[in-house]
């Protein structure tokens, strides 16, 4: 599943615009809602109250990842994907808390 890194299409910083469970409002609380994919297998995402790093898997054109982070002091962690759609090249975000809520995410590249 590994794929180097220079082919995956999702690498990069992206601007989150929508979310299944919450509203744009609440997605930027605390900034920008964004989504950073850098090729050193790290990234880091950040929307609402919600700030966390992600450990990432690399596929052509997705990632795979687990996170852990702080969402509103309190530490939280989960797992989830980054999948370029084939229509628009933009990932859809499939992002899960442990034991906690589940959202798809949309976003564009910045």
């Amino acid at each position: 599943m590994m794929a180097p890194t220079d082919e995956c299409g999702v690498i990069g910083r992206w601007r989150i615009t929508q979310a299944d469970l919450w509203d744009q409002n609440y997605l930027d609380l605390c900034g920008p809602a964004t989504l950073l994919i850098a090729a050193d297998g790290h990234g880091e995402i950040g929307f609402g109250a919600l700030q966390a790093g992600l450990i990432l898997e690399f596929a052509q054109t997705s990632v795979f990842f687990e996170w852990d982070g702080f969402d509103e002091m309190d530490e939280v962690r989960g797992s989830g994907s980054a999948t370029l759609q084939e229509d628009d090249q933009s990932p859809e975000i499939d992002f899960n808390f442990h034991n906690g809520d589940q959202a798809t995410l949309k976003a564009v590249k910045i």
